[in-house]
């Protein structure tokens, strides 16, 4: 069942919301080659659309992304996801999962980093973006006044530091090779 929230936050974005984040786009792009990927989390395809895998999956819990990502990659699987539910996909399945500016939304994390590693062949890449929070965006968070940051309409359930971030995909057994921060974005390169 297709999340009815996400569906409205994608109608809010419009048709073309325009390119990728360039820091997002080269992250992509510098991902290993693989013949078997997984972008879990595709949102409308723009990073997506960066990879290019032998076979592709995109997989969304909005019907209306979906839609957006098959515009951009007719040769993609498309897969809608029960939000909060395991992930209908074989174990093993891909050699690199692709999870981009999506773990922030999730209700479910353990479940979300648990599936991504299920499905990934052993000695697959797992690779993460998210909206990074360290000491420094705390204090200003701070000086500013919690209350002006914290915008109870956002869709982001959590804020990820490079040290949860760690945390989470240590505990869900990934073995990190690379964990950075680039123009406010933690990216995270890690194998199963």
């Amino acid at each position: 069942m297709a999340s009815a929230y996400d569906d409205e936050l994608w109608q809010l974005a419009g048709e073309d919301p325009g390119p990728p984040p360039a820091h997002l786009s080269q992250f992509v792009r510098s991902l290993p080659p693989a013949q078997r990927a997984l972008d879990l989390g595709c949102g409308d395809g723009r990073l997506t659309s960066e990879l290019s895998p032998g076979r592709l999956t995109a997989a969304d819990v909005s019907v209306v992304a979906l839609e957006r990502a098959g515009g951009r990659l007719p040769a993609a699987e498309l897969v809608e996801l029960d939000p909060d539910a395991p992930l209908p996909l074989a174990d093993n399945a891909f050699d690199l999962v692709l999870c981009a500016e999506t773990i922030e939304h999730v209700r479910d994390v353990a479940l979300l980093v648990s599936e991504a590693r299920r499905v990934l062949e052993p000695g697959g890449t797992f690779a993460v973006t998210t909206p990074g929070h360290g000491r420094m965006s705390s204090v200003a968070m701070l000086a500013r006044g919690i209350e002006n940051q914290l915008d109870p309409r956002s869709p982001h359930l959590r804020h990820f530091s490079a040290r949860s971030l760690r945390g989470v995909l240590d505990e869900g057994g990934f073995d990190i090779s690379s964990l950075r921060r680039r123009a406010g974005t933690l990216l995270a390169v890690a194998t199963r």
